[in-house]
């Protein structure tokens, strides 16, 4: 396997991967957020409610990508 394919296959868990991560779990929340809005003006309880667990899902999503980060440290894949 080349060193290249190698560095590729660890980029999930490079600190690049896990900014790249938490970017995507954090537009996620734009999303939510429309759904909360709507939810409220038409006064759906059910979907209210389904936009929170949504909501708390992407906040715990980052934390954890957050933790993992701070586990990371100074060796990062990518770096060499």
């Amino acid at each position: 396997m080349s060193k290249a394919l190698s560095k590729a296959k660890g980029f999930k868990t490079s600190k690049s991967g896990t900014y790249l991560s938490m970017a995507t779990t954090a537009f996620g929340a734009l999303g939510v957020a429309k759904q909360i809005k709507k939810a409220r003006t038409e006064k759906d309880t059910l979907r209210l409610i389904d936009a929170s667990v949504s909501a708390i899902a992407i906040v715990t999503g980052l934390a954890v990508l957050y933790r993992e980060l701070k586990r990371l440290g100074d060796d990062d894949v990518l770096l060499g």
